[in-house]
C-alpha cells in the first residue's frame, strides 16, 4: 500500500513527472552543469596521470557543493506544498475521507515530490564522470558523495513535508522550511570543505553518519506529519477560515505576538475597530490590518525565533570576534531578506486571482497607484521591520572600537540591504502580476534572486579556482555587479583588531558598491513602473485580453 497500491503516489508522479516543465528543467539543469565543466575544465595540453590533479578535485568539490545547494534550495519547492496544495485547493477533507491511511498518504507524497529531484541529481553522474580521466578523484568519492547527497535529500523533504502539514498556506511552508534548512546547508558545506584534505573521513562521513541521521530524523518528521493528519486541528469550513487570534496566543509556545504594542504592531498591527480616515489607502489597510495576518502568526513567529536563533553566534562571531568579516553577518541578513520579502509580495496579485476578486478589485474607485502603493507597502513594511530586527545586532556592536571606527562601513552595509530589500519587493510584486498561481510566483522570485545573487559568486568562484592568471581577474569582480554578496564584500574598512591578530585595512570596491547600487536603483524603478503599466493595462492583468 506504501508504494504499489499507492494511489497518492501514483496519480503525484504523473502530474509531475509528465508535465512540461519536468523536460524543460531536466534540460535546464543538464546544460547549467555541462557548462560548468567546460568553463573548469583544465586547458592544459598535458596533463601527468602519474600524479593527482588538484584541478579535478577543486571541480568535483565545486560541482557537489553546488548540487548540494541546489538541492537544499528545490527540495522544499517540491515538497513544502505537499499537504497545504490540499488544502488550498479544498481536497484536504476530501483526501482524508479516503480509505488511504495517513502514513500511505505521506509517504506517497514525500516520494512523488523528490522523485523529480532525484532524477535531477542522478542525471548528473554521466557529467561528473569526465572528471575521472583526470585522476585525483576516486569512484568511491563520487559514489559516496551522490549517497550522502540522496539522503540529505530525503531529510530536506521530510522538513518541507513536516512544516506542510503545520501551516495552511503553501507561502508560510515554504519559508518556514527554507529557514530550517538553511543551516544545515551551511553545516554541510562547511563540513565538506574541512574535509577535503581527509577523503577517507569524508567518505565515512557521507556513508554513514549522514544516512544514519537523515532516516532517524526523517522517520520522526513523517510520523509527527502523519499523526497530525489523522487529527487535523484545522478542517472545518473547507479550512480557510481566520483563526482566532486570542486563542492562538494562548496555546502559541515560545515567542508571543502582541499586535497592539511596540515593536509588534510595526510589522503585525491589530485588526481594526474604528472606522478608517477619509485620505487613508484601504488597500494598505485592508492588507495590513487583515489581509495578511488572517491565517494566524505561527510562521511569523517561527521565523522570527529561528532567525533571531541562528543570528546571536553570528553576531559573536563576525561584529565583535572577526569584525573584519562583518561582511558574512549581512550576508545573513540579504538571506534572510531574500527568503522573508517574496513571501509577503509573491502573493500580492495572484491571490487576488486565486480568490477571483481581481476582476472586482480593479472595476473599484480604487485608484491604480492606490492598489500598487497598498500592495507594494504592505508587503514590503513586515519584511523590512523583520529585517530590521536583525540589523539592529549590527548597530548594537559599534559598541566595539573596533566596529566603531568602520561607521562609514556600517552605514554603506545598511544602504546595501535598504537597497536590496526594496528590490526583492519590489521584483515579487512584478511577479506576482504576471503569473497566475501564488506558489509559482513564489518560486518564480526565488530563482531570480537566486541568478542575480547567486550565480555571479559561483562564476566568480569558478574562474578563479580554475585561472591562475592574475591579471586575467583584475576586473573579474564586475561579474557581481547586480550582487548584494559581492557589494557587501567589497565595501572598504579600515584595520581592525580581529581575534588576536590585527588585520590589514581591506580597501575594497568602492566602485562595485556604487555600481551595485546604481545598476538595483534602476531595476527597481523599471520593474516598479512595468508593473504599474499592467495595472492600468486591465485586460493584460486579467488575461482577458
Amino acid at each position: 500500500m506504501f508504494l504499489v497500491d499507492n494511489p497518492v503516489l501514483q496519480r503525484e508522479l504523473l502530474s509531475n513527472l509528465r508535465a512540461p516543465r519536468a523536460f524543460v528543467l531536466l534540460l535546464v539543469y543538464q546544460l547549467a552543469l555541462a557548462s560548468v565543466i567546460i568553463l573548469a575544465y583544465p586547458r592544459e595540453t598535458r596533463i601527468d596521470l602519474t600524479s593527482e590533479s588538484a584541478a579535478a578535485q577543486k571541480l568535483v568539490d565545486f560541482f557537489f557543493i553546488g548540487q548540494f545547494a541546489i538541492a537544499s534550495l528545490m527540495a522544499p519547492s517540491f515538497s513544502a506544498g505537499a499537504i497545504t496544495g490540499e488544502k488550498e485547493r479544498k481536497t484536504y477533507e476530501m483526501l482524508l475521507a479516503s480509505p488511504l491511511n495517513t502514513g500511505s498518504i505521506v509517504f506517497g507524497k514525500l516520494t512523488a515530490a523528490l522523485t523529480h529531484l532525484v532524477v535531477l541529481m542522478i542525471s548528473s553522474l554521466p557529467i561528473i564522470m569526465l572528471c575521472l580521466p583526470l585522476g585525483g578523484v576516486s569512484i568511491y568519492e563520487l559514489l559516496a558523495a551522490y549517497i550522502g547527497l540522496l539522503f540529505a535529500i530525503l531529510l530536506f523533504g521530510s522538513i518541507s513535508v513536516f512544516c506542510s502539514s503545520y501551516f495552511k498556506r503553501t507561502a508560510s511552508s515554504l519559508v518556514v522550511s527554507y529557514v530550517i534548512i538553511l543551516p544545515l546547508l551551511m553545516v554541510g558545506v562547511l563540513t565538506w570543505t574541512a574535509l577535503s584534505a581527509r577523503a577517507d573521513l569524508r567518505l565515512i562521513v557521507t556513508t554513514t553518519l549522514v544516512p544514519t541521521i537523515s532516516i532517524v530524523f526523517s522517520l520522526i518528521l513523517l510520523r509527527v506529519a502523519a499523526r497530525r493528519l489523522l487529527y487535523p486541528p484545522d478542517i472545518g469550513s473547507q479550512g480557510d477560515e481566520v483563526v482566532d487570534l486570542e486563542n492562538e496566543q494562548k496555546k502559541a509556545v515560545g515567542l508571543v505576538i502582541q499586535r497592539d504594542q511596540f515593536p509588534d504592531n510595526l510589522f503585525a498591527p491589530p485588526r481594526r475597530r474604528t472606522l478608517m480616515k477619509d485620505d487613508a489607502n484601504p488597500i494598505y489597510d485592508k492588507e495590513m490590518h487583515a489581509e495578511l495576518f488572517s491565517q494566524g502568526t505561527l510562521m511569523l513567529r517561527l521565523v522570527i525565533q529561528l532567525s533571531m536563533i541562528l543570528a546571536i553566534p553570528l553576531m559573536a562571531a563576525f561584529l565583535f570576534w572577526k569584525p573584519d568579516l562583518a561582511y558574512l553577518y549581512v550576508s545573513y541578513v540579504l538571506v534572510f531578506n531574500i527568503l522573508s520579502a517574496p513571501v509577503f509580495a509573491a502573493g500580492a496579485i495572484t491571490s487576488e486571482r486565486e480568490r477571483q476578486t481581481l476582476d472586482l478589485l480593479l472595476t473599484t474607485t480604487i485608484s491604480n497607484s492606490q492598489i500598487l502603493w497598498g500592495k507594494f507597502l504592505s508587503g514590503y513594511r513586515v519584511a523590512a521591520v523583520l529585517t530590521g530586527f536583525l540589523m539592529f545586532p549590527m548597530l548594537l556592536a559599534c559598541i566595539n572600537p573596533e566596529v566603531a571606527r568602520n561607521i562609514l562601513a556600517v552605514l554603506a552595509f545598511t544602504i546595501i540591504i535598504f537597497f536590496a530589500s526594496v528590490f526583492n519587493s519590489v521584483l515579487s510584486l512584478f511577479i506576482s502580476s504576471i503569473v497566475r498561481k501564488t506558489s509559482t510566483a513564489l518560486m518564480l522570485s526565488y530563482i531570480t534572486l537566486i541568478a542575480l545573487y547567486l550565480l555571479p559568486i559561483a562564476v566568480y568562484s569558478l574562474i578563479t579556482s580554475s585561472t591562475p592568471d592574475p591579471d586575467a581577474l583584475r576586473n573579474l569582480d564586475y561579474l557581481g555587479t547586480t550582487s548584494p554578496f559581492m557589494a557587501a564584500k567589497s565595501v572598504p574598512m579600515a584595520s581592525v583588531q580581529s581575534g588576536l591578530e590585527m588585520s590589514r585595512a581591506n580597501f575594497g570596491n568602492p566602485i562595485l558598491v556604487l555600481a551595485y547600487l546604481a545598476i538595483t536603483a534602476v531595476m527597481t524603478i523599471v520593474l516598479f513602473n512595468l508593473t504599474a503599466v499592467l495595472l492600468r493595462s486591465r485586460w493584460r492583468l486579467t488575461g482577458r485580453g
